[in-house]
């Protein structure tokens, strides 16, 4: 792969006025405003990350995350684009903008989850290959549908098809997002057919086609053609690495703002990311702080200055093998020993403390509970539209997707990116409705 046509302005769905407009922003930067000032970015702010969303203490949500990360994205992308222009000087190539894409691609990396966490994922996958959608899995086939789509539905895939996909009403190319920063989005370019039981795969079949568009123009190199498998963008590397450094440490923290774990074992793990001089300075900085969350916000900001140096310096040491396709491993797994052995002690934590706390616990039961409940009834109705109570609940639904497709791929695709969108509270709303659970005052 070359970076000369990696790094590409070129328009989804607007490929006709490419090079014919000018801005005194950078396309990328556009990208960049472009989700900042979108309805689906902004319903992040009501969707779970990890904890229940706010009541007196504040933690993340999908939102504060997406920020998070585009911040710490931008810093390594910035890095790498000055890192590669005194590497190729003469090179005719957005090296200057490399953060810039890597921060757009940073925010949308999330557009695609459902309500209710990472658990909104498995329900919907678990719907279908355990609940009662698995009655349409003949169906679909018959249809020409790919169903791993639907058993093995994957919220990255789910953000591709939301920015390039016309919806009913919408402009042809979906968001119209640059070629690089759609790219950069699809950590695992890959068709569902080869996401081994995983809930790991880059695009639907519906959007299979726009994305080899993307890769060939890009010349991302192909591994597979069936099923469709490309070696990964280089810069969806630095896109993980962001979420991969925010992920981790900000759930530590958010853990100890709900008291879920003490302040003593908060110190411990993230002091353990230092050694030597380093580590003398962040103890001495340590005690002139009294605040207990100044603290740990403080051990937090250090240690992501060290991951984004790190994983940068990986990236650079192994881009032969990246632009190559033959590099395997995330970022962060390649880092220096004392970083990496402290990073996977925090993983272990959270997994076991964390991750199967109550309070998450609820959170991925009640997702469960109304997601599936959402589709059961939605997916009744896609299949029998004339009936009053399905008119009813159809009527429900935003003009923009398309309940009343021939294919009955597309209807369960439609109603997939219905619910896909909902926000936490949204999704509890209409499920208390159309429950009877809540009625409305007469």
């Amino acid at each position: 792969m070359r970076w000369t046509k990696l790094l590409s302005t070129k328009r989804f769905g607007m490929e006709n006025y490419y090079n014919q407009r000018k801005h005194d922003r950078t396309e990328y930067q556009r990208d960049y405003d472009r989700l900042i000032f979108s309805s689906p970015f902004r319903r992040l702010q009501n969707k779970t990350q990890v904890f229940p969303l706010p009541g007196s203490v504040f933690v993340h949500n999908r939102l504060t995350h997406s920020l998070e990360v585009a911040s710490v994205g931008r810093s390594i992308g910035n890095y790498i684009g000055k890192a590669l222009r005194k590497k190729y000087p003469e090179k005719e190539a957005h090296f200057e903008e490399v953060g810039d894409i890597v921060a757009a691609a940073c925010l949308a990396h999330d557009l695609g989850n459902p309500p209710f966490g990472h658990s909104g994922e498995k329900a919907i996958g678990t719907f279908f290959s355990e609940g009662k959608g698995q009655e349409l899995k003949d169906e679909v086939e018959k249809d020409g549908g790919r169903w791993h789509d639907f058993t093995h539905f994957e919220g990255n895939a789910n953000a591709i098809r939301l920015l390039t996909h016309q919806f009913i009403g919408r402009r042809q190319g979906g968001f119209a997002m640059t070629y690089s920063t759609l790219a950069a989005i699809v950590k695992y370019p890959y068709s569902s057919e080869l996401s081994d039981n995983k809930q790991k795969f880059g695009f639907f079949a519906s959007e299979e086609k726009s994305y080899l568009k993307i890769a060939e123009d890009l010349g991302i190199r192909q591994i597979n053609n069936k099923p469709l498998q490309f070696a990964r963008y280089p810069l969806v590397y630095l896109v993980e690495a962001a979420d991969d450094i925010c992920y981790q440490i900000m759930d530590i923290e958010d853990a100890h703002k709900l008291n879920i774990q003490s302040t003593e074992k908060t110190i411990e793990l993230l002091i353990q990311f230092f050694e030597g001089d380093r580590l003398e300075s962040v103890k001495k900085n340590l005690n002139f702080v009294d605040d207990t969350n100044e603290k740990i916000a403080y051990l937090r900001s250090s240690i992501i200055g060290q991951l984004v140096q790190e994983c940068a310096e990986v990236f650079l040491k192994n881009e032969n093998k990246i632009l190559k396709g033959s590099f395997e491993d995330s970022l962060i797994k390649k880092i220096s020993p004392i970083p990496l052995k402290a990073y996977k002690e925090c993983t272990s934590f959270a997994v076991s403390k964390i991750y199967r706390s109550k309070e998450v616990l609820d959170i991925e039961l009640a997702g469960y509970h109304i997601i599936g409940s959402l589709l059961e009834r939605f997916i009744d109705a896609i299949q029998t539209p004339s009936h009053a109570y399905s008119t009813i609940l159809l009527n429900r639904v935003p003009e923009q997707y398309n309940m009343y497709a021939e294919s009955i791929t597309e209807r369960v695709q439609a109603v997939i990116d219905f619910i896909s969108g909902m926000t936490d509270v949204y999704a509890l709303d209409l499920y208390r409705k159309i429950t009877g659970m809540d009625v409305p005052l007469l």
